[in-house]
């Protein structure tokens, strides 16, 4: 009976934040001169400023660095430093120290103890945290006023210096992470980014928190930021749902 009580607390709880409006603020759709051309809204269980986490953050860039390490370093061991293996003088009655061979780790051009291997520095991180960290780091951007929705990063002419002056138009000044939908990405719009200088392209749904923290501004285009925002809410926990919910 308990049971049942509690599935049917937890379902009202579900509907009642289905119905209550998620939506924390309205941001500007913009086109690429920097007009208004409209807004939109955001979900607020993923760019609420208390969803930043910044531990969070920290363990994702972490685990992004280390995958990054090539890991190839490395020093001889004694099978593979050059020099014969007999024994340079009897054990005793030489005044000398005792020494076994000429690749002795004491002696130069030996080979060096417990000396770094080639290795891969990657492990596994939970697909949760990657996603919890990717919200935390939308949040931030849209705090610090950093983050920018388009209706389109799309230009007829695939030419690099019309994106120089779109980005201008849109204040970026430094550098800028553009995010575009896989399904409407073009050629053009490839061929015309790729060479701008502290701009890089990446799809929504290959998004990393490292990638928004990295780059001074990141720039959505609308499509690219509604799927994005779509897929992150499914991921919120519902125990934190419900959390949300009871607070409101």
């Amino acid at each position: 009976m308990r049971q049942t009580r509690l599935a049917a607390h937890e379902i009202v709880s579900r509907e009642r934040f289905r119905r209550k409006k998620k939506t924390m603020a309205k941001v500007d759709v913009v086109n690429l001169n920097g007009e208004k051309v409209g807004s939109m809204e955001l979900a607020d269980a993923v760019f609420a400023p208390d969803q930043v986490n910044e531990a969070l953050l920290w363990e994702a860039v972490k685990h992004y660095r280390a995958s990054l390490r090539q890991g190839t370093h490395k020093t001889k061991s004694r099978t593979e430093v050059a020099g014969s293996g007999k024994k340079l003088w009897k054990q005793k009655g030489t005044g000398r120290a005792r020494i076994g061979s000429v690749r002795s780790p004491l002696w130069r051009h030996g080979y060096t103890v417990h000396g770094p291997q080639p290795r891969s520095y990657e492990y596994a991180f939970p697909r949760k945290k990657l996603l919890g960290a990717l919200r935390s780091a939308l949040a931030a951007k849209l705090a610090d006023g950093k983050l920018t929705v388009v209706d389109t990063l799309e230009i007829k002419e695939a030419r690099t210096k019309l994106y120089r002056t779109a980005l201008d138009k849109l204040a970026v000044t430094r550098t800028a992470l553009l995010v575009e939908n896989g399904k409407t990405l073009t050629q053009a719009l490839v061929l015309g980014a790729r060479n701008l200088k502290g701009v890089e392209l990446v799809l929504n749904n290959e998004v990393h928190p490292y990638d928004l923290l990295r780059y001074d501004r990141a720039i959505f285009s609308k499509s690219a930021i509604e799927q994005l925002s779509e897929a992150l809410e499914k991921s919120v926990s519902k125990r934190k749902l419900a959390a949300q919910t009871e607070a409101a």
